[in-house]
């Protein structure tokens, strides 16, 4: 159909346009896709095989939909991709504030315009990037806000009575009809506010200061929540809760491969910073792993959850704290180390609730340890197993290295602000890490081995076979016995 050729009523008709809702035009599309075996809602990861099914499920049934999960579970990303699965325009009788379907018209203004001109009527085309209506629930909203309400300045310029229903502005619902709306935090959202709601989403009128208009309007609702508000800042009331069809819970990605792929996707870097820093894939690894450690952390409060947003943030701190380091060093290219892990710490202590004896650690010490858990939680899947309780002659695959640490009574000091060739040099030194290297990971690209051989280091510091110590300019590794002994 050209659209830029039907510009009235009359010519719609003689197109044969059909009218249809905005939940058989998603369910129409929905149909189509999954019968080409298109991919339905792309750039989400991980739902795959629980989320996405039964959002599609909820679409062939008609349902008005809640989304139901933790801070930074894309509940927001996929109300917005369901924009794709409508038609890409749609006609609007010209001129009509709530976009009236020139062949079914509801407002007083279409109807009486369509009476009027006839077939002459001008209609006006909406793309479907234009159908969509988001509004964050807060305290603080109205049901003028969001329904309508009598405006006094449009009575007086069309010099009007407040009985007549001319002088009603619509607010946000009427106004995105045949569209998607979406409630943000809907527990946020006011009882006598989601009161207001039961009409609009099961028989089609609304109530504006006394006026009784029976609009029935054409809408997809989508809500979202936070389990966590049902009982710090509010619920959804159970009539309204009844009215809505479908409820679908959402959830953080359950590997670590699949958080990769969302944080490489979701990460706002500059080209130039790509370019400079390379990350190892231990790295990337090692930064999702912490989150998964913040999730299960006895002192991060689970029930308000770790967003996905913790992971990006990160790993942006972490490019740019390889890159801050390279550009006061001159080198101009750089691979991120261990120890600029320091650099995200920000990025976790603004994204995490802790609980009471989180709270009394420090954020900033809760962050650092989830590091280091991290490393721990890691490292047997690239090394042998370090046991807690062994013989005495027992030889272990790290003898050498732990020798190496107590024959160097100075101990290993790696500093932050070492160029590449020196940290490289430093780490070289250690010679029994090579010999590890090559039985364990012998397939290791050589610039991504100086990570791996720190990763070695923290990981004896975890189990206790060296000594880790955090200074202003740097980590030094030690043997763990050098304390005691140098005080006897």
């Amino acid at each position: 159909m050209k659209i830029d050729t039907i510009k009235t009523l009359g010519d719609l008709k003689k197109a044969g346009y059909q009218s249809k809702s905005i939940k058989d035009e998603l369910r129409d599309n929905l149909i189509e896709k999954v019968k080409n075996k298109e991919a339905t809602f792309t750039g989400i990861h991980g739902y795959q095989n629980t989320v996405i099914p039964e959002l599609e499920r909820a679409i062939l049934s008609r349902h008005n939909i809640n989304l139901l999960g933790l801070r930074g579970q894309a509940k927001t990303r996929l109300a917005r991709l369901m924009l794709n699965l409508l038609d890409e325009y749609i006609p609007v009788v010209k001129g009509s504030e709530i976009n009236d379907d020139p062949l079914q018209p509801i407002s007083r203004y279409a109807v009486e315009l369509i009476k009027e001109e006839g077939d002459n009527t001008p209609i006006t085309w909406l793309h479907r990037s234009e159908r969509f209506a988001e509004k964050l629930a807060t305290p603080d909203v109205t049901v003028a806000d969001i329904i309508g309400d009598v405006d006094p300045i449009k009575a007086a310029n069309l010099k009007l009575s407040y009985a007549d229903d001319r002088v009603i502005h619509y607010g946000m619902i009427p106004r995105a009809n045949r569209c998607i709306f979406v409630i943000n935090e809907l527990p946020d959202l006011q009882a006598r506010i989601q009161v207001a709601l039961f009409n609009i989403l099961q028989e089609g009128d609304i109530q504006i200061r006394g006026f009784k208009l029976r609009l029935p309007l054409d809408m997809q609702f989508v809500f979202t929540a936070n389990p966590e508000d049902y009982t710090n800042r509010g619920s959804i009331v159970t009539p309204l809760k009844d009215r809505i069809g479908s409820q679908i819970l959402t959830h953080y990605p359950e590997d670590i491969e699949t958080a990769k792929i969302i944080t490489a996707q979701e990460a706002k870097l500059d080209s130039r910073q790509s370019e400079a820093v390379m990350v190892p894939e231990l790295a990337k690894e090692l930064l999702e792993q912490i989150v998964f450690e913040a999730r299960k952390s006895e002192y991060i409060d689970a029930k308000s959850g770790v967003s996905a947003r913790l992971s990006i943030t990160a790993f942006e701190n972490l490019l740019s704290t390889a890159e801050l380091r390279a550009l006061k060093t001159g080198d101009d290219k750089t691979i991120v180390r261990l120890s600029d892990f320091i650099g995200i710490i920000p990025a976790i202590t603004g994204k995490v609730e802790l609980v009471y004896e989180g709270e009394q650690e420090g954020a900033a010490s809760v962050a650092y340890n989830l590091i280091g858990d991290a490393v721990q939680t890691l490292f047997p899947e690239y090394f042998p197993k370090i046991e807690k309780l062994k013989k005495q002659e027992d030889v272990s695959p790290y003898d050498s290295v732990v020798s190496w640490f107590f024959n160097n009574e100075a101990g290993f000091e790696l500093l932050d602000d070492l160029r590449d060739k020196e940290y490289k040099n430093m780490l070289d030194a250690v010679s029994p890490l090579d010999d590890l290297l090559g039985e364990h990971q012998p397939k290791l690209k050589k610039e991504e081995s100086y990570f791996v051989k720190e990763f070695i280091l923290w990981g004896l510091v975890q189990f206790k076979q060296l000594s880790k110590y955090r200074f202003t300019e740097g980590i030094q590794f030690k043997d763990p016995y050098s304390s005691y002994i140098s005080g006897l």
